[in-house]
């Protein structure tokens, strides 16, 4: 469903039909942890680039918006987990290194990707 920044997220929900007024981050609804959400949470969102950068059926992201100084602005932190090896994902666009380096395909690319910026 297309975010109020108006990118594609499997994570928010919008319902507006036949008067009501539902929006909600699934995944912010599901950590206690964090402040509420707000739609305009969404411009600064790093979750739909994840899941288009990594389509792993392992990896779980957690996301927690943090308030400001003084309770002025606010911060959204993104962290990721692989269910598989149960570990915690340094860099959630490339995704877990273990399930990288169990696809071949994916360890050249990614050689490639080195080689290219280490020059």
């Amino acid at each position: 469903m297309k975010t109020p920044a108006g990118k594609e997220c499997p994570e928010y929900h919008a319902d507006f039909h036949r008067g009501r007024r539902v929006q909600e981050c699934r995944l912010i609804k599901r950590n206690p942890r964090s402040a509420p959400w707000h739609p305009g949470d969404c411009s600064r969102c790093h979750v739909p680039d994840i899941l288009r950068a990594n389509a792993s059926e392992f990896l779980r992201l957690t996301l927690q918006v943090k308030p400001g100084f003084l309770g002025i602005g606010r911060s959204l932190a993104v962290s990721a987990f692989c269910e598989k090896h149960k570990t915690e994902i340094e860099d959630p666009y490339v995704g877990c290194e273990q399930c990288n380096a169990e696809r071949p395909g994916v360890s050249l690319f990614l050689d490639a990707l080195r080689g290219v910026d280490g020059e």
